[in-house]
């Protein structure tokens, strides 16, 4: 194991055996892919009064993912692999592609807490984060954050454990170097207080092996997240991402997503180019039991033979479908209805972790 000895609350950290360290990189998720992680959905807390209305969603997501790769998931045992076996069998998954671990979880959330997967040539690695469910807010969260070191384990894979907190959805990546993510997650005092900004980016660049980190603002209304990047601003290649952006100057949402737009126009990539900006509009609110969802498609997901998006039953989703396959011409546009998926307060994003191909 390579483990990092920081010393908290000083400016340097011993970074001399970290991702980048090695040569290790995170590829961008439009790279090639062995399988796609995740934890198979049981907790009622999490869709309460409509966890049963999710599995088909979830089960077509991952036989669309299936079709161009593995499909991993964790299980808790026999019972919940039986279970997710006989709803993945409704919507006739390719069962041949799906594989399961008994990794019990807390929750579904895998993108924030499932294994980061950094490559070097022929060479794969997890960096296991510390997780802490956005800031202790759904504790208990023990069984989740063991989750990458145990995958780790079963595939005899080096591992890194920078132990600060990092979910999967903060972070985007161009696979040339740069990370995009946003300050009111990061900088949030719910999971790094010892960190400033600085040395926050010092550790996304040393255990992600990237050489630059660009921040947005805020995240969208009612992201118990605090703000994660995959609900806001994607990349879909090099230089080129997508952005979600509000009509309606009255819509909550408006403002933020101005000003987030305002930043990403004066960001310039490691060679000095601007970032080309494609506008990607936001669905209608999405309201639950008085509570607004955080419903964006910009919490797609882009598998080998297929981009997932999710869609809500909105004037907007065949609009946001044509930019988005715009923007994948080598790729199948998917949209799945994400209605009940969101109440859960996430998406086929926020559900699925890539382990890319080497």
């Amino acid at each position: 194991m390579n483990d990092l000895t920081s010393d908290i609350g000083h400016q340097t950290s011993d970074f001399s055996n970290t991702p980048k360290a090695q040569g290790y990189t995170f590829p961008a998720e439009w790279a090639k892919h062995e399988a796609t992680w995740l934890s198979w959905p049981h907790k009622e807390a999490s869709w309460p009064g409509k966890i049963e209305t999710i599995y088909e969603p979830y089960c077509l997501f991952i036989k669309a993912v299936a079709k161009g790769e593995k499909v991993r998931i964790n299980v808790k045992d026999e019972a919940m692999k039986a279970f997710a076996v006989s709803q993945l069998e409704k919507v006739e998954a390719d069962l041949s592609q799906i594989e399961f671990y008994f990794n019990e979880s807390n929750d579904a959330w895998c993108r924030d807490h499932g294994p980061a997967f950094v490559v070097k040539g022929n060479e794969k690695a997890v960096v296991d984060w510390g997780y802490n469910a956005w800031g202790d807010k759904y504790p208990p969260y023990d069984l989740d954050d063991v989750i990458p070191t145990k995958i780790a384990k079963h595939f005899n894979l080096p591992l890194f454990t920078p132990d600060i907190v990092m979910e999967g959805g903060s972070v985007e990546f161009n696979g040339a170097g740069t990370i995009l993510t946003s300050e009111a997650c990061l900088l949030n005092e719910n999971r790094n207080p010892h960190l400033n900004k600085e040395q926050i980016e010092s550790y996304l660049k040393e255990f992600y092996g990237a050489e630059q980190v660009l921040w947005v603002g805020d995240g969208i209304v009612g992201d118990d997240t605090d703000g994660h990047i995959d609900d806001i601003t994607r990349f879909v290649n090099e230089d080129t991402v997508l952005t979600v952006v509000e009509s309606n100057p009255l819509d909550e949402n408006y403002l933020l997503l101005q000003e987030n737009l305002e930043r990403l126009k004066k960001m310039t990539l490691l060679d000095g180019r601007k970032l080309n900006i494609i506008e990607l509009p936001m669905p209608s609110p999405v309201i639950y039991e008085d509570t607004r969802l955080p419903a964006s498609y910009a919490n797609f997901y882009i598998a080998n033979a297929a981009v997932i998006v999710p869609t809500f039953k909105d004037v907007n989703d065949k609009i946001a479908l044509e930019i988005i396959q715009k923007a994948f011409p080598d790729r199948d546009v998917i949209g799945i209805d994400s209605t009940d998926i969101i109440w859960g307060l996430g998406s086929f994003h926020c559900l699925s972790q890539q382990e890319p191909a080497v």
